[in-house]
């Protein structure tokens, strides 16, 4: 599978990683079973990139990681993120808490060292203080971590976090039917140096075109729960995308699309041709659909005129939705 550098880091990953969140809860049960094949099947078909946080699953996710890297000698970078499993106040974000988050991740994945953490899309206030940067750095000269990053919810967020010297790389939802980081997320990492991670590729599975106006969701998958942001922000299912009027999208994207292409893979590929994405991190609940999303890599790009016709999608039915709003 192509790799690309992943910002300041230095380190290759591959262009799909693979998003765990599945893997520790959220979106319905994964047994333990399907969360050692996903992890297995992933490597197997070329994922080389991890992403992870200490709130999955109240740490499921990362141990079931540190199970699965246990005396691996080819082991993927992972990056995990903290800051969600404390109340949301930017007073929280101290050294002093940022190393207890650390240390218990560095116990979970069983490392000395975490290859990247990402400040979990804390209260804005956090991506400006001058206080939490210093923090950050004096966790990489304690190597208790070799990278740090962050994950925003706005493209406001992502600017000043990129302007920073320290910052790694920036992960942000970015899919069809969540443009607006092309603008001038993308263009400012590329000139800064700083890596993209794109997360919610699928808008939580609603580009796969398998969901229908009546179809349900589990208690316990946010795509029930959060609809309307109950337990966060609503941005993060559906990318914020009203649920009917997606599903309309959907049917139109996947219509668009030459005859055999599926379109979960499409809607994967053209998050990994946009300039300056490092990487985009679908989820898996399955072997087979991790298997699924790393094949995507393998697409040809998509043509001018299925991107023009996404485009005129968005600006006729997304825009509206989600454009100002994040």
């Amino acid at each position: 599978m192509e790799q690309r550098i992943l910002g300041r880091t230095g380190r290759k990953v591959s262009v799909v990683g693979l998003g765990t969140w599945q893997l520790g809860g959220a979106w319905g049960s994964v047994g333990e079973e399907d969360v050692s094949a996903v992890l297995a099947e992933a490597s197997s078909s070329g994922v080389t990139f991890l992403d992870t946080a200490d709130v999955y699953g109240d740490g499921r996710s990362e141990q079931a990681i540190g199970r699965f890297l246990a005396g691996r000698a080819d082991a993927p970078l992972v990056a995990t993120k903290m800051g969600r499993r404390v109340e949301q106040d930017p007073a929280a974000f101290t050294l002093e808490n940022f190393r207890a988050w650390t240390d218990r991740s560095r116990r979970n994945l069983g490392v000395d060292v975490l290859d990247l953490v990402q400040l979990h899309c804390p209260p804005t206030p956090v991506y400006s203080s001058d206080a939490v940067y210093d923090a950050l750095d004096t966790l990489v000269a304690e190597e208790r971590i070799a990278a740090y990053g962050v994950s925003v919810e706005t493209c406001e967020e992502a600017l000043t976090v990129i302007a920073r010297p320290g910052t790694a790389s920036v992960q942000i939802i970015l899919n069809v039917f969540r443009r607006k980081p092309l603008e001038q997320v993308l263009p400012a990492a590329i000139e800064a140096g700083v890596g993209i991670i794109a997360r919610v590729p699928l808008a939580s599975g609603l580009l796969s075109g398998r969901y229908r106006h009546d179809s349900q969701f589990g208690a316990d998958d946010h795509r029930n729960y959060n609809r309307k942001g109950e337990a966060f922000d609503i941005g993060e299912t559906f990318s914020g995308v009203d649920y009917d009027s997606g599903v309309d999208a959907a049917r139109e994207w996947s219509a668009m699309l030459p005859e055999g292409v599926n379109p979960a893979q499409a809607a994967l590929r053209w998050v990994i041709q946009q300039p300056g994405v490092t990487a985009v991190i679908p989820g898996a609940r399955n072997a087979e659909q991790a298997r699924a999303n790393a094949a995507a890599a393998d697409l040809p790009p998509l043509s001018d005129a299925v991107l023009g016709a996404a485009e005129e999608l968005y600006d006729r039915v997304i825009r509206p939705q989600v454009h100002d709003r994040w």
